[in-house]
């Protein structure tokens, strides 16, 4: 294992980053810390009762890693961004969990199959390239039985703001955004994936006041099913 907070490819060199977005990831990480007053009690949900070996994809900038419990005695952490896997090694250095921050795609996890507990995805899967392939991807490394946990967000508000969404999906939201798309449906893909939905429900962020195009979410977790599933070489 590698210690805490590092993070570098299997030679010890930094790698190229496959996803590049320098400004969004500072827009992002201004915002999401002013939003963490909203967001931290879903994060909480998100991650209550977790235990053993855990990946979370797109880590973003480590908001999570303060609410992992202490049951869980490793955490994972993908995250593609050079500037975002930067301030996740920061925040890894803060936990009260071990947490190793890895460069990598959802697409193609650099982590062995069966290798973990549960996964974690919060807010990401809008930004994936290619979402059928990535759940595909944590259902690999999960062991059989183990748990997905999300806290996405996706289409919802009515007919109006659905028409907007789709909208924005086709034109500039994904270009500021860091390639999100606004207009997604989680809960679909997950279950199209061959995961078993558990219990999980809609929510708006804010709760009150003003809906933005990102504002419907929906929080959960789904199982992967005992079956055996393919093995794929890995790093960790």
């Amino acid at each position: 294992m590698r210690p805490r907070g590092h993070s570098t490819d299997r030679t010890g060199a930094l790698p190229a980053d496959p996803v590049h977005h320098p400004v969004f990831a500072r827009f992002y990480a201004r915002l999401s810390v002013a939003a963490e007053p909203t967001i931290g009690v879903h994060r909480d949900e998100l991650l209550a009762g977790l235990s053993g070996r855990v990946i979370e994809i797109g880590a973003g900038n480590g908001l999570n890693f303060a609410h992992y419990p202490s049951t869980v005695s490793e955490v994972v952490a993908i995250e593609p961004e050079r500037g975002l896997r930067r301030l996740a090694v920061t925040a890894a250095m803060r936990s009260d969990v071990p947490v190793d921050v890895v460069p990598g795609v959802a697409e193609a996890l650099p982590v062995k199959s069966e290798a973990f507990d549960a996964a974690v995805v919060s807010l990401v899967l809008c930004s994936v390239r290619d979402l059928p392939r990535a759940l595909a991807e944590i259902r690999r490394v999960l062991r059989p039985g183990g748990e997905l946990r999300f806290f996405e967000h996706g289409a919802g508000g009515g007919r109006a703001m659905a028409l907007c969404q789709r909208a924005l999906d086709r034109t500039v939201w994904p270009l500021f955004f860091g390639g999100c798309h606004v207009a997604g449906d989680p809960v679909g893909a997950i279950r199209d994936a061959g995961y078993e939905l558990g219990p999980h429900r809609r929510l708006s962020v804010p709760e009150k006041g003003l809906r933005t195009p990102s504002s419907y979410c929906v929080l959960g977790t789904a199982r992967r099913p005992d079956s055996a599933a393919p093995d794929a070489p890995g790093a960790l």
